[in-house]
């Protein structure tokens, strides 16, 4: 049986650091990796996708998104994603722990800096026009000179603050196309919400047990996730709960009865009714389809 794949960071360019830069064909083509990238696979670090030329696909949590030059995705620590390697598609990634960047950020801009990789609050795909294609690769070769030339004490230093800046900008873009949720009241409550259902979901999925976690009522958790996603709490704690189900599914080979008692099943007929409720399909439907 396997276990999930999980994918620490390991910076061969590096060891010391906690960022590293690398060309997508440069990746896709290395034949010393513990795993294929064009496997699912779960990340322990922060990823940001670049595509400088032609066109493909890359899947983040069981959804393909279309990619194009100055297309810019964002993956958050823990998050499941794949390549899909295309023969005209290249483009660079920039990957850290969030010790490289969030640790040294005062607590607002870390929190925009979390928020900006946080798909729920905002799609993890940015489409940059010319202009801001542009500023972007400005960016990335300065600190790929930084990285791979010059080298001294001082250049990851300078990294970290281009990292923050890039970061920032792709903020500002993601604001200024609505494309995330900023400056909404109860957004702090949601992010505290969400942290606690993604560690505990599998223990606990009734809205009354992070009502009871939060000191909050029932009815003030669906104020928030009403407010922030415009869904029930209930809603909310069910898309979080498929989404490990269905990470379980697809990046294990775990037996389906096994999977249904590790999501807190205590019944597996309860377990096919639930996903077939949110999904129509059997888990082993589901499977077969994702794989």
């Amino acid at each position: 049986m396997d276990n999930p794949i999980h994918i620490k960071f390991n910076n061969q360019q590096n060891p010391n650091a906690a960022f590293d830069i690398i060309r997508i064909k440069d990746l896709l083509g290395r034949t010393d990796l513990n795993h294929s990238p064009e496997d699912l696979h779960l990340v322990e670090f922060y990823m940001i996708i670049f595509t400088l030329e032609g066109q493909g696909f890359h899947t983040i949590d069981f959804t393909d998104y279309p990619c194009e030059k100055g297309t810019v995705l964002t993956i958050r620590k823990d998050q499941i994603h794949k390549f899909i390697r295309s023969a005209s598609m290249d483009g660079m990634l920039l990957l850290f722990q969030d010790e490289f960047v969030v640790s040294y950020l005062e607590k607002l801009e870390a929190q925009k800096t979390l928020q900006l990789f946080n798909e729920l609050l905002g799609v993890p795909k940015i489409q940059l026009s010319t202009s801001e294609l542009e500023e972007v690769l400005a960016i990335l070769e300065r600190i790929n000179k930084e990285y791979f030339n010059t080298n001294d004490d001082y250049s990851l230093g300078i990294i970290r603050s281009e990292l923050h800046i890039l970061i920032t900008k792709l903020y500002r873009l993601k604001a200024a196309k609505n494309q995330m949720v900023q400056h909404k009241k109860y957004l702090n409550e949601f992010i505290e919400l969400q942290s606690l259902v993604e560690e505990h979901v599998t223990h606990f999925s009734k809205v009354h047990d992070y009502a009871k976690m939060l000191g909050r009522s029932t009815k003030t958790l669906n104020t928030i996730t009403q407010t922030i996603i415009n869904k029930s709490a209930k809603e909310f704690i069910d898309d979080i709960y498929m989404k490990q189900i269905k990470r379980l599914l697809i990046n294990t080979d775990y037996p389906v009865k096994e999977i249904a008692y590790i999501s807190g099943f205590e019944e597996v007929p309860n377990f096919y009714k639930y996903f077939k409720r949110q999904t129509q399909l059997t888990p082993e439907q589901y499977r077969q389809g994702g794989r």
